[in-house]
Parts: structure tokens; sequence; C-alpha cells
């Protein structure tokens, strides 16, 4: 089974509790995935990404 990447918050903050600790990895993930775009998936964010057209994904497989 393939190891889940650390997440950067985990190096960069000391948390105070759970609850902290949950919330701010959260907004991380959110930033991550729906605001940032990755060079891998062609300058697009993992949400943009992942809800184009089924076409979509197979005519563009190719540039990826």
């Amino acid at each position: 089974m393939p190891a889940k990447p650390r997440l950067p918050h985990l190096n960069e903050h000391m948390f105070r509790n759970l609850p902290t600790a949950r919330r701010l990895i959260e907004e991380w993930r959110v930033d991550y995935n729906a605001h940032r775009p990755h060079t891998s998936l062609g300058g697009l964010t993992p949400n943009e990404f992942g809800t184009r057209s089924r076409t979509d994904h197979i005519e563009n497989r190719v540039q990826l």
C-alpha cells in the first residue's frame, strides 16, 4: 500500500490541540485542491481536473 504524502503543516506548525490541527489541515487541503494550479495537471487545480468531462479526459490524456 503506498504511503500518503506528509502534509507540510505537520512540519511547519506546533498545534495547540487536535481541533486546531484538523481545522488548519483542512484549510490547507481545500486551498491545495481548489486554488493551486498543478503543472502535472496542465495548469489546472485538482478540482478542475477532476470535473472535466469524460471526453475531455480522453482527448487530453496524451498531453498530460
